[in-house]
């Protein structure tokens, strides 16, 4: 298989934010038939509720570009392997506290429906702190089957708060 351009969300809200997303990054950084292009800055922003919930600790966030030589479900698999050995626990629950959640935003310009995976992201055309980063990496990405990140840019709400170097 070529290598592709995919595109990675990471989030942290637990133990130790910046240092969860650095260490991740680190580790992404390595693995095989890959290796990373770009980083974007953190981005903090508050955290996704359900009704009523009452407020989490802010997100840190970041994007990476990395070029790979995986097919999707396996970057899936490695990116989940990194969740897991930075003390991620997988529950039914959405939007809940999570020391890192690593998402594949896009790969290439695939459009994949699969029980494990959907890419482009579902939410990723709704959320400033993955447009934002995304953008400041890629500004002239086309979403597929989307348009340009900058119209769903220019159209989402701002919850980003800070924004840090990315140290990794």
């Amino acid at each position: 298989m070529p290598d592709v351009i995919s595109y990675i969300g990471l989030g942290s809200n637990m133990d130790g934010p910046r240092q969860q997303l650095t260490n991740a990054i680190s580790v992404i950084q390595n693995l095989p038939q890959s290796r990373l292009v770009s980083c974007s800055s953190f981005y903090q922003s508050k955290a996704l509720t359900l009704n009523n919930e009452p407020a989490v600790a802010d997100y840190l966030n970041a994007v990476v570009a990395i070029e790979t030589g995986l097919d999707a479900l396996a970057l899936l698999d490695a990116l989940q392997a990194i969740e897991f050995a930075q003390g991620r626990r997988r529950t039914e629950e959405r939007w809940v506290s999570r020391p890192l959640d690593l998402d594949i935003l896009l790969y290439a310009n695939e459009t994949i429906s699969h029980e494990r995976l959907t890419v482009p992201h579902p939410e990723l055309c709704q959320r400033d702190f993955v447009l934002v980063p995304l953008a400041e990496i890629a500004p002239a990405l086309m979403i597929p089957q989307k348009g340009t990140i900058a119209t769903y840019l220019a159209n989402c709400p701002r919850t980003i708060s800070a924004k840090w170097q990315c140290s990794a």
